[in-house]
């Protein structure tokens, strides 16, 4: 693994960031913690890719505040695909236009 951010998943709704951030700096320094809103996932970033991967080998399947933690290696965000609406030729956006001279 060569990352030092981790998705951390399975948490509970109660978890803080400064819950996660004692629990993980065991295993070095924490940049930063992000919780995505009531979700019950967020992300931890490490100092390093080592302590990342020793922080992923010590918590994986671990209790946290009664729930086994999901860690894996944080992957960027899926570019999601424009789905419906009117596009043009060239892909922009089209002003809906309800009467239509054909």
């Amino acid at each position: 693994m060569n990352v030092s951010k981790l998705y951390v998943g399975n948490l509970k709704y109660s978890a803080t960031e400064t819950d996660l951030k004692e629990l993980f700096s065991k295993f070095g320094e924490v940049k930063s913690v992000t919780l995505i809103g009531n979700k019950g996932f967020g992300f931890v970033e490490m100092g390093t890719p080592e302590e990342a991967q020793k922080a992923k080998e010590a918590l994986d399947g671990t209790d946290f505040l009664g729930r086994a933690l999901k860690i894996d290696a944080a992957k960027p965000p899926e570019k999601k695909e424009f789905r419906g609406g009117d596009r043009g030729d060239r892909g922009e956006r089209r002003p809906f236009r309800r009467n239509r001279d054909f």
